[in-house]
């Protein structure tokens, strides 16, 4: 089998492929024998030696990758309810990167029927954290407004579906003007093109009284702004800090980054119950553990998608080999979507 490893944090030239022994499945474990695997900002992060749990549970040499599809071959003893060369999805955290990988029995799901095995690649993460976003953290009623940054990305043209889904009112903010057809096709109800609009007094005018639900995975450049047009009970979902981080190069500015983390508010408490805001975060790669509450949410994702009310993120795909030109178009903000490699 074949794997990216990245051994120490770096450039796009850490992306390495390396040959190595076969995989065996323990008793609750299945073999995969990987078709294709969803690229997430996430992997970026964590080629880059910031991203938090990649420390936590693994650290360096790491492969990274949290999603892939495939087919069996083989299960260990306690699995029965799946046999060799059924066609499945799977999470995983971190080793995803690879043309095989092992994976606990409860990771993994029989391919949906109407997803291909490069666009179920694309799907799981992403919509996994777009629900825990929405569901389990901001809890949307009938009716309300949602402002989804990051619009036309894996994350957020999941989040823009389930606001609808919830009979929200959505808005969308696009980079480029290339992505708004994206994005309206979604659902959205107005979608802001902040390259060429002023973000926030477009807002104002789609929202005059705030927003019930903001979420936003820039971090510094849009944080303050986000809280600021919340509407009392409103709520902000934090998921990511992508502007801290460079668009070409693949390598972090420190000094930036200093300078960044120093500008991120911190929101006062004081100013929370005063204004009846709350703001809420999460990483999802941290929350394995609760792999009831995550199941319960991918078989009602599945639900709607078989339903009809939801579709896979539109896919690009690239062959494995080509995994730092994904790195480098995903970080670019310029894609739409989801990226998957395909072995």
């Amino acid at each position: 089998m074949k794997k990216v490893v990245i051994h120490k944090p770096g450039g796009y030239d850490r992306l390495v492929i390396e040959t190595c022994p076969d995989l065996a499945p323990g008793p609750d474990e299945v073999l995969i024998d990987v078709a294709a695997i969803g690229v997430n900002y996430a992997d970026c992060v964590t080629r880059m030696g910031l991203y938090a749990s990649a420390k936590h549970y693994i650290g360096y040499p790491i492969t990274p990758g949290f999603e892939v599809s495939g087919t069996v071959r083989a299960t260990g003893s306690t699995v029965t309810d799946l046999v060799p060369g059924t066609p499945v999805m799977a999470v995983t955290r971190f080793n995803g990167y690879a043309t095989r990988v092992v994976v606990k029995r409860s990771q993994v799901v029989p391919l949906p029927a109407s997803l291909s095995l490069e666009a179920a690649a694309g799907f799981p993460a992403v919509a996994l954290t777009a629900w825990y976003a929405l569901f389990a953290l901001a809890h949307p009623r009938d009716g309300e407004t949602m402002l989804v940054h990051s619009a036309a990305g894996g994350v957020g043209s999941m989040l823009v579906q389930l606001g609808k889904v919830a009979d929200c009112r959505v808005i969308g903010v696009v980079g480029s003007a290339h992505k708004l057809d994206a994005v309206h096709a979604l659902g959205a109800d107005a979608v802001i093109d902040k390259s060429t609009q002023d973000l926030w007094k477009q807002l104002e005018q789609h929202a005059p009284a705030g927003c019930d639900i903001i979420l936003d995975a820039n971090g510094v450049t849009t944080l303050k702004q986000s809280y600021r047009h919340l509407a009392p009970t409103g709520r902000l979902v934090v998921y990511g800090f992508h502007s801290m981080l460079p668009r070409r190069g693949g390598v972090p500015n420190r000094l930036k980054l200093a300078w960044d983390y120093w500008r991120t508010p911190r929101f006062s408490p004081f100013d929370l119950t005063t204004r009846n805001r709350s703001v809420l975060g999460f990483n999802l790669s941290f929350l394995f553990d609760q792999s009831e509450q995550l199941d319960r949410g991918l078989q009602q994702l599945l639900g709607w998608l078989e339903q009809g009310k939801l579709v896979a993120p539109r896919i690009t795909t690239y062959p494995f080999d080509r995994v730092a030109d994904a790195h480098r178009d995903l970080e670019s903000g310029q894609t739409i979507g989801k990226l998957v490699l395909v072995v």
